[in-house]
This record gives structure tokens, sequence and C-alpha cells, in this order.
């Protein structure tokens, strides 16, 4: 396995719990090293942790784990090699010259959604991801999506519908109520997901520490815009703007504000996440390109499609007063 003894010109990323590592098996195999840094007890577990639930899962839209070695004197965790980088990247990067597109967006979207409804609803035991944001959202050479990063992830048992951690997460992206009660739920995941969705209609990162004290946070300015339809237009993507159907933009706007709602029981499930944003993306791809039926096996789902029904998507007004109270008062919070 080659990585230059660890070369520096290997580098692909650095994160909380090591440095990842271009490399290539005997067989000419492109992979990626994650090489712990020189780590305590609870750094080994995090390592240990992914080990074990990458081993319960199978997906396409969820990384692979190649192989593992915990005997040398830094853990080392091998993963198949995804080359174009992060959502993150395909999203914000102003050197980026890659026509990212509306139907780009959806797809990725749809995959990674339908990834965490596998998750949620449909691995062997129920796994909760814990730190959904688009750098753990990886695009493949087929700028296909690929969830990543299951370092603080847990499994749960079936009756379980919550665990009770020290609250970890990614400011700007953390559910506010489990940020307040300490109490991670699937809907925890859902809430995630939806600033993911929004960073996807708006190309805007999810905390802008440039702007108004009370245009720090992306979520609360999204949520503001919806009060009016002209609103959610100047925040929107250029690109989003110029390509997207307006019927459609409208419903994913809509079902990003129902990922967001600050009452995680009235949040829908990933797997009403994954149909709706499927349906949207059938519903704007021409007829004779269209794939009517979900697969079974990885949402747990089977619907036919049928053409978006545009008066579905009016944009429906409620009070936010809720949301300003709660989005300013969080926007100090440091990450």
């Amino acid at each position: 396995m080659a990585t230059d003894n660890f070369n520096k010109s290997r580098i692909l990323g650095q994160g909380g719990q090591g440095t990842i590592y271009k490399g290539m098996l005997n067989d000419g195999r492109i992979i990626a090293v994650k090489r712990s840094k020189i780590i305590d007890e609870s750094q080994l577990e995090q390592f240990i942790n992914e080990i074990m639930i990458l081993s319960q899962i199978n997906h396409r839209n969820i990384l692979g784990l190649l192989g593992c070695c915990l005997e040398t004197e830094v853990p080392l965790l091998v993963y198949e090699f995804i080359s174009n980088g992060t959502l993150f990247q395909l999203i914000h990067d102003q050197n980026n010259e890659f026509p990212f597109s509306w139907h780009m967006r959806l797809q990725i979207a749809s995959e990674a959604a339908g990834a965490l409804a596998y998750l949620h609803s449909s691995s062997s035991m129920p796994i909760y991801h814990r730190d959904i944001k688009s750098t753990n959202i990886l695009i493949d050479e087929k700028y296909r999506a690929k969830v990543s990063d299951f370092g603080t992830s847990r499994s749960i048992s079936i009756e379980q519908t919550h665990l009770t951690t020290h609250v970890k997460g990614t400011f700007g992206y953390f559910d506010p109520e489990y940020f307040q009660s300490g109490r991670f739920t699937e809907k925890s995941d859902v809430y995630s997901f939806g600033v993911v969705l929004v960073e996807l209609l708006t190309g805007k990162k999810p905390v802008s520490w440039t702007t108004l004290e009370e245009e720090k946070s992306l979520v609360a300015r999204f949520i503001l815009s919806l009060e009016e339809e002209s609103h959610l237009y100047d925040i929107l993507d250029d690109r989003v703007r110029k390509e997207g159907e307006k019927e459609r933009i409208i419903a994913v706007a809509n079902l990003a504000k129902r990922c967001l709602n600050l009452n995680g029981k009235k949040r829908p499930t990933m797997k009403e996440v994954t149909f709706e944003l499927e349906y949207i993306r059938m519903s704007s791809l021409p007829i004779n390109s269209q794939q009517y039926i979900l697969n079974e096996d990885e949402y747990g789902i089977v619907e036919r499609m049928r053409p978006l029904d545009s008066a579905t998507t009016s944009i429906s007004i409620a009070s936010n007063l809720s949301y300003r109270k709660s989005y300013s008062s969080s926007s100090n919070v440091q990450p």
C-alpha cells in the first residue's frame, strides 16, 4: 500500500480525527487512507466505532470501507477513493468552473437523502449519522453522492427513539432541539440535511462571519425569505434561479423548511424526504428519461411517479417569530 510514507504531497484532507492520504494498492487500485493523529482513548474509540458502523452497511451512496489496521502506532482506515472532493467544495469553491447544474443538485440531494433513509430504516440496526454536512458528502467521478465520516455515528436498538449524549456536531448544521436537550433523534439528522438542502439552493455557507449579526445564520435568512416568493428568489444561487423550474424550486424550498422545523416531531422522516426529492427530480426530467420506480431495497418505498402538481408547491407562510428568536439568540455561539 503506497502513500509514499505518508508524504505531504499525498494529503487529500485533514479533520478532527486525522489526515487522509491518497494511496495505491498492489493491484493498482487507488485508495484513500485515513491516518489517525497520535490519539487518546476517546479518539481510538471513534476509529473503532467507524469500523463497526461501516461493517454493518452496504449502500452505493455511502463511502465504502475496504480495510483497517489497528496494530500500527496509529490506526489506519482504508476507503475507496473518491475523486471529485466534497459537496462543500462543489458548492462554495469560487475557482471551480464546473457547471453545477440544478438537475445535478437535485440528484446529489436525492442520493444523499437515500443514504440517510437507508441508515435510519433499512440497515440491520438503525444508525444515526450525527454529523451530516456538505463536507461529509463526497462526490465521485460520475458526480454521485457518497455519505462519509461515521466517527461519531451510533447504531441503536429498534426500540430506542433517541440518544442522550454530549452535544457533538458542526456549528451551523446541528439541530437546535438537540443543542438544548442533549437528546439526538433521527430527526436531528433530518435537520442537518435540511441545512444542506438550503446550501444547494442558495450557494451560501451555513454561517457567515462577515455579515451583520442578524444575517450570520443561513437558516434564519432562508426561513425569513419564505415570507414572500420574491425574497426567496433574492437568496437563490444564480444557477438555480436561471435553470430551475419555479414549481420545483419552491417544492424543494418547502421541503427544506419542513426539515428545519424547530419541533423535531414535525419534521419529515428521511424516507419521506427521499421520496419527495426523487418525485421532484423525476418530474423535472424529460418524460423519456424518467425512471418511474424507486428502489424498495434501498429506501423501503415503492411509489409511481406522477407529474408534479404546481398547486402543491406554493409557499406556506407561517409565523417565523420562533425562528427569529431561536437564531438570533444562538448566533453568538462560537464554532
